[in-house]
């Protein structure tokens, strides 16, 4: 007697895990007045105020540090967000707020402030929070301070330095703590890169809208932040953004 087993055979089909990576030469990378086209035009054309670009950029800067630097990764130190007197300025501001309500122990170091209502609000807000804004620290008595967020200068920086940042800029270039920078490294071309002293060296880069062309020679982890980018505008600059992943307002560069 011959017993037919007449269950099927179940296959077993493995499927390769896909994982959510973007090279950085998929992008396209921005010139100083490229970048500041499209600013533009995200005001005049699409109607974006400066207040809610910020707020955007900010969010998308504590996102991106929260995801390099858990909590726990700090061991309850502080994080000192370095400030300066423009628009890069007001997003280290959002930043800072963004971070305390994520949890962590944000300082803030703001040596020129903007006497103008936006800036004066973000700093009250953070100072509502209990943020503290602090003077500028010295390189001995750095022991609290777990991560430094650069938001001094942004895409429109030309050199020299002011006088007023030549002291933080070289504790953020000498310190060995690690920093985490807001659209381009303080102190760099926004098209050619790090000084030929070579300047800040951050670990992070949160590059905002899209990449600058300083960014090709950046060699720490990249993201991509502002989920706000028209489709047209997009389009008109031949941007070739990645896709964002589910809901976040961050992607990560490879």
């Amino acid at each position: 007697m011959f017993i037919i087993n007449r269950n099927p055979i179940k296959k077993i089909i493995f499927f390769p895990k896909v994982l959510h990576r973007i090279s950085r030469n998929m992008v396209k990378y921005l010139g100083q007045e490229e970048a500041i086209n499209i600013d533009l035009e995200l005001f005049n054309e699409y109607k974006y105020s400066v207040d809610q670009l910020m707020e955007l950029a900010g969010l998308s800067c504590a996102t991106a540090i929260a995801k390099c630097y858990p909590l726990s990764t700090l061991s309850g130190k502080k994080i000192l967000v370095c400030c300066g007197p423009g628009n890069n300025g007001g997003d280290g501001l959002v930043c800072a707020r963004h971070l305390k309500l994520f949890g962590y122990d944000p300082q803030i170091y703001y040596p020129k402030r903007t006497q103008k209502p936006l800036y004066e609000n973000l700093t009250h807000q953070c100072s509502n929070m209990n943020i503290d804004i602090v003077e500028c620290p010295k390189i001995e008595n750095l022991q609290e301070i777990g991560l430094f967020v650069d938001a001094l200068f942004g895409f429109s920086f030309k050199p020299p330095v002011r006088e007023d940042f030549v002291p933080i800029l070289n504790i953020l270039q000498t310190s060995k703590i690690p920093i985490a920078s807001v659209d381009i490294p303080s102190g760099w071309n926004v098209e050619s890169g790090a000084p030929e002293n070579g300047g800040i060296q951050p670990d992070l880069l949160i590059s905002l809208t899209a990449p600058k062309l300083c960014a090709k020679s950046f060699k720490g982890k990249h993201y991509l932040g502002g989920r706000f980018v028209p489709p047209g505008l997009e389009k008109k600059y031949q941007l070739s953004l990645p896709a964002y992943p589910g809901t976040e307002c961050v992607v990560k560069l490879d």
